[in-house]
């Protein structure tokens, strides 16, 4: 046999080092470079643009209330709910306007502002944790008597044939979001909260035992022909968690309490009103509480509309089979649109999971998420840190828009926030954290900076790129910005509104889905 000739032999070798790196490749770009499973390319760093971000905070807290007109136009014809979708401007609860002398607080600067939010949002996780506590159990009985002796309220009433106790009715926060219905009729116009975490609608009544302050003039109920008190034995009261019964002079009636856990309260009867939307769509015969005995601080709107997944909230009691929306920057006035349809619309997000239902509380809906990245890469924790354990009820992870902060298990939340500050590097100047936040910048002088994309993942292939500016959180409006995650010692884990702010968020109901659509807003 001739002998190998050495520059044959090199080729040869060049050519299965061609022919293994070709073969790898696919590999190695998965590793380098997550992909959508729609093929689209995502990069490992996004560019926050600090100088928009301050100017923002700055336009927040100098805002003004009093030059802001959001009413919607008088109704011109009613329409059928089974043919029309309902659609609702949707605004920031820290933009909520002024009228009649009233005028929401302001802050004496944005880091204020921030303490407020944060303290909202504590207190919103708090009583989620509560309401699951008492869903799954695991309680002692001496915690589970002193929550319940907190949620005690002693019922007053204007009329003296109100008397007793009750208590709550299972709602679990006062939402962030607004917007503007008409109540009864004619109908009234009336600011409420739209909550994804709230299922008891209710608005304040006259005549008052005790209301705040509110926008518009309190309803009425004696000047609507639909007005009608539901039954003890009706199924919307059964419904209640907790129901309490009165006796008038001619049957028993229904009264309801939702308690929040900033402190706010609404105390009342359960009755049946006719909800009008935009400028057409009517929907009567919803089971309403109207509030006779009121407290807290819902930022001077009349009530709330829950959009929750529980038998009691608008969604469910008009069997809508789709809805969405979009939440606008929290330091930002402008207004995005929630839609609610009863008819079959399949969800056309560039990015599905599956939505998931917690057997034991029906109120929050769920996502399954797989895992998460940070800079392209996957963070090194199983599945099950983010599923819902279908025999206890615990764990899983819940998308709210009430909630400000994304909370994640420990595990969780440790692996994000050592990839993110291992991707940060030394570029930027870390500062002391504050409130829950832990993974702080001082990114003062800066127009602008590149931070590592953190990306949330769903079964088949899907995954949600999230931008800058729903990673980090300014917090004095001066330039120190924080990891927008922190840690949860609660068991289950919350997608907060931050997160998702500029991503057009749809639950089609009918196929259990969620979609999600960066900037499509």
């Amino acid at each position: 046999m001739a002998a190998e000739n050495p520059q044959s032999r090199r080729r040869f070798l060049l050519f299965l080092f061609s022919v293994l790196m070709i073969c790898l490749s696919p590999t190695m770009s998965h590793r380098q470079n997550l992909q959508l499973k729609t093929g689209s390319r995502i990069t490992t760093t996004t560019t926050f643009n600090v100088s928009a971000s301050l100017a923002e905070a700055r336009r927040a807290v100098s805002f003004d209330t009093t030059s802001s007109d959001r009413l919607l136009p008088s109704p011109s014809s009613s329409s059928s709910i089974s043919s029309y979708a309902m659609t609702l401007p949707l605004f920031s609860r820290d933009f909520f306007p002024s009228a009649d002398g009233y005028d929401t607080q302001r802050h004496r600067d944005y880091e204020a502002l921030t303490l407020e939010r944060f303290a909202r949002d504590a207190a919103r996780v708090r009583s989620i944790a509560s309401r699951l506590a008492l869903a799954v159990g695991g309680m002692s009985s001496s915690d589970l008597n002193a929550l319940l002796a907190e949620e005690k309220v002693v019922w007053r009433s204007a009329r003296g044939w109100l008397n007793g106790s009750i208590v709550s009715g299972g709602s679990t926060g006062s939402g962030e979001y607004f917007s503007r219905v008409r109540i009864g009729t004619p109908g009234t116009e009336l600011y409420m909260v739209l909550d994804t975490g709230s299922d008891v609608n209710w608005i304040q009544c006259l005549p008052c035992a005790d209301c705040y302050e509110q926008v518009d003039p309190i309803f009425d109920p004696s000047a609507s022909s639909s007005y009608a008190p539901l039954s003890c034995q009706s199924s919307q009261c059964r419904s209640l968690n907790i129901s309490s019964c009165v006796k008038t002079a001619r049957k028993r009636r229904c009264l309801y309490q939702s308690t929040y856990g900033d402190g706010s309260y609404s105390i009342g009867e359960f009755v049946k009103e006719t909800i009008t939307f935009g400028s057409s769509v009517r929907v009567s015969g919803v089971a309403i509480g109207c509030g006779f005995d009121n407290g807290g601080n819902l930022k001077g709107a009349a009530g709330l509309l829950g959009l929750g997944g529980g038998p009691l909230s608008f969604i469910s009691q008009i069997a809508a089979r789709s809805f969405s929306y979009c939440l606008v920057d929290r330091d930002s006035d402008a207004s995005s649109i929630l839609n609610i349809s009863v008819a079959d619309s399949a969800t056309r997000e560039p990015v599905t999971a599956p939505l998931v239902r917690n057997p034991r509380l029906s109120t929050f809906r769920y996502v399954e998420v797989t895992g998460m990245s940070v800079g392209g890469k996957m963070l090194p924790v199983p599945p099950s840190e983010f599923a819902v354990d279908e025999g206890s009820g615990k764990g899983g992870v819940v998308v709210d828009s009430g909630t400000v902060v994304t909370r994640l298990s420990p595990p969780v939340y440790t692996a994000l926030r050592d990839a993110f500050r291992a991707a940060m590097g030394k570029k930027l100047p870390m500062v002391e954290g504050r409130f829950m936040l832990d993974t702080c910048y001082n990114l003062s002088g800066r127009t602008s900076v590149k931070v590592p994309t953190v990306m949330f993942h769903f079964p088949r292939g899907q995954a949600l790129p999230l931008l800058a500016k729903n990673c980090l959180v300014s917090l004095d409006g001066a330039g120190t910005y924080c990891l927008a995650f922190a840690p949860t010692t609660v068991p289950f884990s919350v997608i907060g509104n931050i997160q998702q702010q500029g991503i057009r968020v749809s639950y089609d109901l009918a196929n259990n889905l969620v979609g999600f659509a960066p900037n499509a807003c």
